[in-house]
Formats: C-alpha cells, structure tokens, sequence
C-alpha cells in the first residue's frame, strides 16, 4: 500500500540507470525518485542510494505499474525506448522518452494511439531546444528581427573513443543507425522549429572511419514548401567536438556554437544587417554557467502533467524528425 502523493511534483521511475538516467537524476528536485530501473540491478541500487526512499528493481512491469510512481523518463538502448513507453502508457503514467524516442515511425504512432488511449502525456527529449544560445535566438526569431528566412545552416561532431565501434550505438539492432539518428535527430528536430515540415529530403549517410555497420557521417539537404533549405551535417568523425547552427534571414543571422564542456563556450552571435550592407552590427550573447537544458526540460515536463498540455516536443515532433532519418537510411516505416 502506498502512501498518496502530498507534493506538487510527480514521483517517478527513472528507467536506465546510466550516463543519462544519472544526468536526470542531478537536475531533478531532491527525493523525487521513488524508483529505479535497470538491467544491472546494482547500477539501478547505485542510483536509487542517491534519492531517499527510492526503491530499485531489474523489472520494468514492477517500476512502470508501482503505485509510487506516477510519471516514467526513459534513458536506455534506442530499441528499448519504445517499448518502454508503451508499458508506462499502458499503466497510465505520463512519459519523458530519451530522443530519437523510437527507431520506427510506426513505433511512435503505436505509442501515441496508446497514450491517448491510456490518458499519458508524451514528451521526447530534445533537450538542445532548452540550452540558453537556442532560447535567446527563438526570442529573436520569433520578434522577425531577421526577416523572411531563406536558409539553415548546422554541423554537429565528436570524435568518438577507443571502441566507440564496438559500443551499443554501433550494433543497429540497438540503436537504430548510427551518428543520424545519435546526434544528427538534434539537428532535423531545431531545424524544424525555424523552417516548419520538410517537404524534400535528400542526402546519404556513410562510414569513412568506424569499423561499425552504421554510418559515422550524415549529410542531409532538407527543404520545405517555401524551398528554404536545411543543409545539416552530423558526424563522429569529428576530432574536435563542434557544434555550429547558423539561421540566415534576408534581415540577418544568427549563429549558435559551443555546447560547453568538451564543445567549446556555448554563445549566440546575432548580425543585423544595416541598409548600407556592408559589416553588421554585431551581438554577442556569452553562456558560460553550464547547461541546464536538462533541468529546464524535465521543469517542461512537470508543466505537460499540470497543465494536461500536449508536450512539444511530443510524438508529433519525433515522427517527424524520425521521418526524415527513415527517408536518408532508404527504408519504409513497414521494414
């Protein structure tokens, strides 16, 4: 029997306990925890130590159906996001699902007929859409500052490891792919929020480097109705970890580099264009505190439940990011 929920924040299930279920962890309030989940039951104990009365347990049925619990993030393997999900929405329980949030479409829309049939909120996690150079730039975005848009920019990259080729992400019956849908899903997905659906998609992905059966480059050319074009390149061949999204307008741009850490300093430049031509008048927008994309994401989330709001990003954004990537590998939602 358990006790009923007297806070104003969900109790929840974190299912996987690694890297990322551990980053969740430390940018959520103290003690929300009340469950965790993981094959490794002693990495779940590890994790459930650091939050008081938090249970842990190796069975996803047991942390998706506790009475503890009433809201599931999922942090695991791309194959297993899915799935996942789908038994937390079955149970009812409201969800944050690690991007890409499937490896299939069709596993995304069997997930939104079920939370919708269940009364579960889905929101994916697209963290990026939170770090502060992107929320300053919508901020000026959204004012027209820059004009009629005519075209995106971006390059995302990291260099891997000593056996990077042999981890999970380069096994696609678990992952899904390789660096398209690791770290180019982030690209497709803010994109999108500046240009809209894309109507065209066109690219490749290859191996160069790896010794994996997954790409370790992806080169994307996306283009809307209007014809504005994203030109998107994510790679793990990248020997010095780089981040650059660049958003030109007839009225100016923006560019976004850095993530922090091993990225670089993340900053905002914003070039107005003067009616002389000529250099712009320029901003610099620095972010040196650190990311707190997580938190601010997973403070998003808590809003979804309050206010029973669709979450954006939601299934409808990761169907359409997954899209995209499903168009590059060559495949139909029904392979």
């Amino acid at each position: 029997m358990s006790a009923p929920n007297t806070t104003s924040l969900p109790r929840l299930a974190l299912i996987g306990c690694g890297r990322v279920g551990q980053k969740r962890l430390e940018h959520l309030p103290p003690d929300s925890v009340t469950m965790a989940c993981d094959l490794d039951l002693e990495r779940a104990a590890r994790l459930a130590s650091q939050s008081k009365g938090c249970a842990f347990t190796d069975s996803v049925e047991k942390a998706v159906r506790s009475p503890d619990v009433d809201a599931v993030m999922i942090a695991t393997v791309n194959s297993s996001l899915a799935p996942i999900a789908c038994q937390a929405a079955q149970a009812g329980k409201h969800v944050l699902v690690e991007k890409p949030g499937a490896i299939r479409v069709k596993e995304l829309e069997e997930l939104e007929a079920l939370a919708k049939q269940r009364g579960a909120l889905v929101r994916v996690g697209y963290n990026h859409r939170y770090h502060p150079a992107f929320l300053k730039a919508r901020e000026i975005f959204d004012s027209e500052a820059l004009g009629p848009i005519m075209f995106v920019r971006a390059r995302y990259g990291q260099g891997g490891r000593i056996g990077y080729d042999r981890e999970w992400r380069a096994d696609p019956k678990l992952s899904g792919g390789g660096e398209l849908i690791d770290q180019g899903v982030h690209l497709i997905d803010l994109a999108g929020i500046f240009l809209g659906a894309f109507t065209r998609v066109e690219g490749h992905a290859a191996t160069y480097y790896w010794d994996m059966p997954v790409d370790d480059n992806a080169f994307l050319s996306l283009r809307n109705a209007q014809g504005q074009t994203a030109w998107l390149h994510a790679s793990c061949t990248e020997w010095k970890n780089l981040f650059s999204f660049e958003i030109y307008g007839r009225l100016g741009k923006l560019h976004m580099e850095g993530l922090g850490g091993s990225y670089g300093v993340e900053r905002l430049s914003y070039y107005k264009m003067l009616p002389q031509m000529g250099p712009p008048e320029t901003t610099i927008y620095e972010y040196s505190r650190g990311d707190e994309s997580w938190k601010i994401e997973m403070a998003e989330f808590f809003e979804d439940i309050r206010l029973r709001r669709t979450p954006v990003p939601g299934l409808k954004e990761a169907k359409a990011v997954l899209g995209v990537v499903e168009k590059i590998y060559g495949r139909s939602g029904s392979d």
